[in-house]
């Protein structure tokens, strides 16, 4: 495996790669990788000839009062399991070459960028839609790959790429979780020995939605309904959201409907720890 850190460096592998006829797959991360993160370069792996791995901890896209300072980090660490997982290039730019003094150019996805997340991190997606257009710039890949957890995520970077002609396919795979359920992320390990018990209510809660929708319930409102009950069963769980989405619009429903798959998306905070989760039902 091969670290890279000049952005230049970077395109000039990346274009000779294409030169050769290549095909060249991208995992972004912002590293402190997991189980998540090593399934996407396994599933890059098998559909690509080169597998980039870019680990960046983006500042754009983190608010002044969250956690970019504390954002755990472990290069060592990654670039081990980066090469065991079999990828051909980890990609590490430095802070300045990606924003260098005076940058001042974003890209804002409009509405989608606006909801859900966006609505309370309102600064959210201008960064991560800029630093993937950036991404893409630099590694030039025909396969990009994004984790489900970030359900809005990857609907904001689909539009992107179609809105500009971007020519990148998005590739998006299932969440892994824990033995108990709980979705991996970077974040867990801000949670307490107790929080972290607490917050498996999350997948409880998605998989009670399913087997609501199962048991015929359509009415969009009564799910979410018993969603929000459920996770407000637990003492130190605050509900920031919970709502039921056309998992490809990300427009509200009232209701599920036969052939229209359904997110169904939360971000629910325990302590000082904020956790986002989701579901896709699909009626039959």
């Amino acid at each position: 495996m091969k670290t890279i850190v000049s952005t230049f460096e970077m395109q000039k592998f990346s274009e000779q790669a294409r030169l050769r006829e290549k095909t060249v797959g991208l995992v972004p991360t912002m590293g402190y990788l997991h189980k998540g993160h090593l399934s996407l370069i396994g599933k890059a792996k098998r559909s690509c000839d080169v597998v980039i791995t870019s680990i960046f901890v983006n500042p754009a896209q983190f608010a002044p009062d969250e956690d970019f300072a504390r954002y755990p980090r472990d290069i060592e660490r990654d670039t081990q399991l980066c090469k065991s997982a079999g990828s051909t290039v980890l990609f590490v730019p430095h802070e300045n070459e990606m924003y260098p003094e005076g940058y001042s150019t974003y890209i804002a996805v409009e509405r989608l960028s606006s909801i859900l997340e966006g609505k309370f991190r309102p600064t959210h997606f201008r960064g991560v839609a800029t630093v993937v257009a950036k991404l893409f710039s630099l590694t030039k890949p025909h396969k990009a790959f994004f984790g489900q957890k970030d359900a809005q995520q990857c609907v904001v970077v689909r539009k992107m790429v179609k809105d500009l002609n971007l020519g990148v396919e998005v590739v998006t795979a299932p969440i892994v979780r824990e033995k108990d359920g709980l979705a991996m992320s970077s974040r867990n390990v801000y949670l307490s020995a107790e929080e972290r018990s607490e917050a498996l209510i999350l997948h409880a809660s998605l998989r009670r939605a399913q087997e609501m929708a199962d048991h015929g319930e359509r009415n969009a409102a009564v799910i979410a309904g018993e969603v929000r009950h459920m996770i407000d069963t637990k003492p130190s769980a605050k509900i920031d959201y919970v709502a039921l989405v056309d998992a490809e619009s990300l427009a509200d429903i009232d209701s599920l409907e036969r052939g229209i798959p359904v997110l169904v998306a939360l971000a629910v905070r325990f302590g000082s720890t904020r956790l986002i989760d989701n579901t896709v039902i699909k009626i039959r």
